[in-house]
């Protein structure tokens, strides 16, 4: 491997940190209330709102009512989104005519976009009308993204407080992560992609004719809409032609910013980010790769702000830095690789594995992007990860397993990170053979129970998701390769529901009505069950006393524990996952480079 793809990847780090240290300063000001404190009017403002919504703004929640308010909150969500799906054929901004999603699809696409998952079983512009995509979609990706920012600013004020019972007040925390972060990213990346050639209208589809008729097969659809199989479970294909192409339009740029920048990963168009209309060049493709970091990045420099020592992010981030920097060098490897099938064929793999990446991309810009958006909780994807070889295809697979935690997801990357930073602390004081603390705070039996609980929920749904469905002849039915890569792709699958990224090994049929059930149940508790066990976290550690550093204190801000951290993360990963792994892509390349 060349010099290259690291320069690369150096450059865009070196972007990613500038920009990340001043936003993490701004977001532990707005988050702490420094700025409303400063500017009255914004003060004066959020009163209005939370007088207007019949809460108190001087309310200090404890952990079960911050909890409860967060549940209940993103359940409305559910049902509004899951509603407007299935009325938008009646409702307006439907200039194609979209009738109502099914039941099924829409309750998975609701539950997917609460949970900051994105999971799409349909293609966007051929399913959702332009209300649907803005009120529905769009808008849910700002909740659910403000969602993850509440719950790990409470978390961080558990670390900080002392003694006190409160961790916060929900609503304030999710107006300001709205009104004062996302927002203003989300519109200044707008205008960016608006002026590099990302659509943004509300015009109807456009016909062109093509040069030539084109004859393709199809797979027949029954009257509900749903994709038609034989008695073996084989797609019924036909044969059909056209002379046009439709042109989708839509308000993509809008959705495509928050998208980024929220790591939430929702495509306006089925083909995603290596559509020219949502990524259409090389400037945009690098922007939108800093757009889905920058906010988890800039949340550790918020936590040290917050905690009132900066190393202590700078820690975080060092332990993300080195586990991303080591999976986009397994894929960037995996990707130069000719595939050996082609080459017998007398294909000429010298540049490596093109196939299923946009050519203006390239191979490492590719790499690249599938490594950031699956090292967060994003999802968006600019290359068919499908495609892959099978150990390009692992590494983004098992940063999904490892908890979304190498940068991860707006706000949940960060306190997912922060449940392995309290167990790394735990088995130091097993090894040395005292009461472990993290940042002045005694970790105890209550606390490790929740981190356990956090920590544990996602494998047993993936691993219990994926077996079920390898054995389950419904789960069977949408496996479209036979053998190890159908079974990588089944494990992809549950892999990115029960983390909540939403990418997928797109070989599986998902849009029937046991993977839309299964899938859906996957994000929900893979979502909602580490949230109740963080704030319950963060409720225990806020009415402890902050001890003072002693010479028996274990430092959490250097290299020893950078590395304990990262082994943790590892460790915990390959020990539950390794596996079932090696019934997917580690025996697909065994298979592949075995003549």
């Amino acid at each position: 491997m060349n010099a290259s793809p690291f320069v690369q990847v150096g450059l865009y780090l070196a972007a990613l940190f500038t920009l990340a240290w001043p936003l993490g300063r701004y977001l532990s000001s707005v988050m702490d209330g420094q700025l409303s404190a400063r500017y009255g009017w914004l003060g004066a403002f959020e009163r209005g709102i939370c007088r207007l919504i019949g809460t108190n703004a001087d309310e200090d929640m404890p952990w079960y009512r911050y909890a409860m308010a967060i549940v209940l909150f993103n359940l409305l969500g559910t049902i509004a989104v899951y509603a407007l799906q299935r009325l938008q054929g009646g409702l307006p901004l439907n200039p194609a005519g979209m009738t109502g999603v099914e039941a099924g699809s829409a309750f998975n696409t609701a539950v997917s976009f609460t949970t900051n998952t994105n999971w799409q079983g349909y293609g966007g512009e051929s399913t959702m009308s332009y209300l649907t995509q803005m009120l529905a979609l769009t808008v849910q990706n700002f909740l659910s993204v403000a969602t993850a920012i509440a719950v790990v600013v409470a978390l961080v004020r558990g670390f900080a407080r002392r003694s006190t019972a409160g961790i916060g007040n929900a609503w304030l925390d999710l107006g300001r992560a709205t009104c004062y972060v996302l927002l203003p990213l989300s519109f200044l990346l707008a205008l960016f992609l608006v002026g590099q050639g990302v659509i943004q209208n509300l015009d109807g589809y456009r016909d062109v004719k093509l040069i030539q008729p084109l004859a393709y097969p199809q797979q027949k659809l029954d009257a509900n809409g749903q994709p038609m199989v034989d008695a073996v479970g084989k797609p019924v294909m036909e044969n059909l032609k056209t002379d046009k192409q439709t042109i989708a339009m839509g308000p993509v740029a809008s959705q495509e910013a928050i998208k980024m920048v929220g790591t939430n990963g929702g495509g306006f168009f089925n083909a995603n980010s290596a559509h020219p209309y949502e990524n259409p060049n090389g400037a945009t493709n690098f922007m939108e790769m800093l757009a889905i970091f920058l906010v988890p990045a800039a949340l550790c420099f918020m936590f040290g702000a917050m905690v009132g020592d900066m190393r202590q992010g700078v820690a975080i981030v060092a332990a993300m830095t080195v586990i991303f920097v080591a999976m986009f060098a397994m894929v960037q490897w995996s990707e130069m690789q000719a595939n050996p099938l082609l080459t017998r064929l007398g294909v000429d793999g010298t540049a490596g594995n093109l196939e299923g990446k946009e050519i203006r991309f390239g191979i490492t810009a590719s790499s690249l992007f599938a490594t950031i958006t699956t090292a967060a909780s994003c999802g968006a994807v600019n290359t068919m990860h499908d495609s892959l070889m099978p150990l390009g295809g692992l590494a983004p697979m098992l940063q999904m397993q490892l908890g979304e935690v190498v940068f991860g997801g707006v706000g949940s990357g960060l306190y997912g990170m922060l449940i392995f930073a309290i167990l790394t602390v735990f088995l130091a004081g097993l090894m040395i053979g005292r009461t472990p603390e993290y940042l002045g705070k005694k970790i105890e039996a209550y606390e490790m129970k929740m981190v356990s609980a956090a920590i544990l929920i996602t494998p047993l749904l993936v691993l219990g998701g994926t077996a079920v469905s390898v054995l389950a002849k419904a789960g069977l039915a949408g496996i479209l390769n036979p053998g190890a890569h159908g079974f990588s792709e089944v494990l992809y699958a549950f892999s990115s529901a029960a983390n909540n990224n939403g990418s997928a090994f797109a070989g599986l049929g998902v849009n029937t009505p046991y993977y839309n059930f299964w899938l859906a149940l996957a994000m929900w508790f893979g979502r909602f069950v580490p949230i109740v066990a963080v704030l319950a976290i963060a409720g225990s550690l806020a009415r402890k006393p902050r001890l003072a550093v002693s010479s028996g204190t274990m430092p959490t801000h250097g290299a020893l524990f950078v590395l304990l951290l990262v082994g943790t993360v590892m460790m915990v990963g390959a020990l539950t996952y390794i596996p079932a792994l090696a019934l997917g892509p580690m025996v697909e390349h065994l298979q592949l480079f075995a003549h």
